[in-house]
């Protein structure tokens, strides 16, 4: 990187994401969206991904920090080839992943600190967005470090274990979730963290340990030019999910009972983005259900394609049980289509509490879903209501300019406060 390429002001800029896919999950859009209005602010950023790697619009540059990628698609959990091993990182992904665990966090944050390390002079600051893995403990010593928490991991931990059948699985999800004991520690030791909604703030302070001082909140933003209200008429009857997997926290099998009790008096078709286990809960309670023919799950879409759909529904549903932000809500109100969200965490907050941005319903309650999906089908003032607050609510609060710019603030508080340490000693 060269120095300063846009004036004495512009800062260098190391954004790093041990996973950032594209489409389905918030980590990709994260990363696509604040580094490219970091850079239409004037700096220069660079990011540092593992698989699979995000798709960047122009200005920022991506550096692949490759892992051994072991839950791609279509074969996840698979077994490398002993010519695939480079080091002794790859080995330790090898084994954390053959013991039940998930050693992506770690793993990343310890290749992330090696090139750093060797790289420390072409950075002014590195923004860690979720790894939390003890490597980031190093590189906290060589660079000022920002570190973005969504929400504690720690909450999808206990969801998943009360949800697991048998003494088996319980194991195999603790397990599983055994990094986020690490991002506790490290989260804790970190003097600069920002976080998405108030709600996940207090969550992080309750679950990791940290001091609430050290935390700022920066809402997460939505792409208002793609994200419009459609010119096309909505589908009847139709009913759009967002879920970057079937989970128990997304809430999608709560979502498809509620779907099975509403199309006894409406004509409902159900579309998922998302690609959901064949053998999983949420493909179990489809063909328990009988939806097959009502429920179509969709996925490998577009940022345009995905906005389109929520654009031709006449509702929008997040069901999740907990949220720390939810980029599906806010691209939803977007399209003006009227949304149903849980009191789960942080959509409150998000989505707005008076029922005039969006309905809210109990989490895990597939009865008052219901409920509410017939009651926005049998009111069509209602819904437009409801759709064009939404609109105004994400045009007035959610920008990822508005994003950047306040990262751009928290960036050059780190900065300050390291110089300021290394002044005093």
């Amino acid at each position: 990187m060269d120095d300063f390429p846009n004036g004495p002001d512009s800062l260098r800029i190391a954004l790093l994401s041990y996973r950032s896919k594209p489409h389905c999950g918030g980590q990709g859009v994260y990363v696509r969206h604040v580094s490219r209005e970091l850079v239409d602010l004037g700096h220069q950023v660079e990011v540092i991904s593992g698989q699979p790697y995000p798709e960047l619009d122009p200005g920022p540059s991506l550096t692949k920090l490759a892992s051994l990628d072991l839950y791609r698609e279509p074969d996840p959990f698979r077994v490398p080839r002993p010519r695939e091993f480079r080091d002794w990182i790859d080995v330790l992904e090898f084994l954390h992943m053959g013991t039940g665990g998930f050693p992506e966090p770690l793993t990343f944050s310890l290749r992330a600190a090696r090139l750093l390390k060797a790289r420390a002079g072409d950075f002014d600051v590195v923004h860690d967005n979720q790894t939390l893995g003890y490597g980031m403990l190093k590189v906290a010593k060589i660079l000022p470090l920002i570190a973005t928490i969504h929400h504690p991991v720690s909450v999808d931990r206990v969801v998943e274990i009360a949800n697991a059948q048998g003494i088996r699985e319980k194991l195999g999800k603790r397990r599983w979730y055994g990094f986020t004991k690490m991002q506790g520690k490290v989260a804790s030791r970190l003097a600069s963290i920002v976080t998405v909604s108030t709600n996940s703030g207090q969550d992080i302070a309750r679950d990791f340990g940290v001091d609430p001082s050290v935390m700022r909140v920066v809402p997460i933003g939505v792409d208002t030019d793609t994200f419009r209200p459609p010119k096309a008429p909505r589908v009847p009857g139709r009913i759009v999910a967002v879920s970057s997997s079937d989970s128990p926290i997304k809430g999608v099998k709560v979502l498809l009972e509620a779907v099975a009790k509403v199309r006894t008096g409406h004509d409902v078709e159900l579309v998922v983005v998302g690609k959901p286990n064949p053998d999983g809960p949420v493909a179990r309670a489809v063909r328990d259900l009988d939806l097959s023919a009502d429920v179509r799950f969709v996925s490998g879409l577009s940022n345009d394609a995905i906005a389109e759909l929520l654009g031709s529904a006449e509702v929008a549903v997040v069901p999740s049980l907990y949220e720390g932000f939810s980029i599906p809500a806010v691209e939803a109100m977007a399209c003006a289509t009227p949304l149903i969200a849980t009191r789960g965490g942080a959509l409150p907050e998000v989505v707005g509490h008076d029922g005039k941005t969006a309905v809210l319903v109990e989490p895990g309650d597939p009865a008052e879903l219901a409920d509410a999906l017939d009651a926005l089908f049998d009111d069509d003032a209602r819904r437009k209501a409801i759709g064009t607050a939404g609109r105004k609510r994400i045009e007035t609060s959610y920008t990822w300019r508005r994003v950047a710019e306040s990262m751009v603030e928290v960036y050059r508080e780190a900065i300050a406060r390291r110089a300021a340490e290394s002044a005093g000693k």
